[in-house]
């Protein structure tokens, strides 16, 4: 794994999905309408019980793909490394935990990317509908920290500078 592969220790679970959602208003998290819908699906279970996760975030050039890869791409290389895919929870966990993330730049912001300075967190896909969010990713704008949902589909490629994040097996 790369120089920048940034290792974090999470405790996850024993909030329910209201408990989850007052602790990321109370700490003036902002979530986009993507992280709004896929925290109140039923797809979305948090943990009962508390239990310790190990997060590893890497960049997708650092993951093998010089010239990007795409998220089936993605899955494989990860797996046949030893990488997990995450829990869904770990997004608004992660948010709660990375208050000092770094502020991305918004010039030069293209659509259909991951923004500069965002995690994406690489968890099971929860829906084959093209148009439900993946999954959630973690930015800081304008000193506003945001738990933001994203679309993407299987032939989406990812920059090669994409920060991902995933769970150590």
């Amino acid at each position: 794994m790369g120089d920048s592969a940034i290792t974090r220790t999470l405790e996850i679970g024993g909030l329910t999905k209201f408990q989850l959602i007052q602790k990321l208003e109370n700490h003036s998290i902002r979530m986009n309408e993507y992280a709004e819908r896929l925290l109140s699906d039923d797809k979305f279970t948090p943990s009962k019980t508390t239990y310790s996760v190990t997060t590893v975030s890497l960049t997708v050039r650092e993951l093998g793909f010089p010239e990007g890869a795409t998220m089936p791409q993605i899955f494989k290389r990860a797996h046949d490394v030893g990488l997990a895919l995450c829990p869904l929870e770990v997004g608004p966990y992660l948010r709660l935990e990375y208050l000092d993330q770094p502020e991305g730049i918004t010039e030069n912001q293209t659509q259909h990317q991951a923004p500069s300075g965002s995690l994406t967190i690489v968890s099971e896909v929860v829906s084959e509908d093209d148009n439900f969010p993946k999954g959630f990713y973690l930015r800081k704008i304008d000193g506003v920290l945001w738990l933001r949902g994203y679309i993407a589909d299987d032939l989406h490629v990812w920059n090669n500078e994409d920060h991902l994040v995933f769970c150590c097996q």
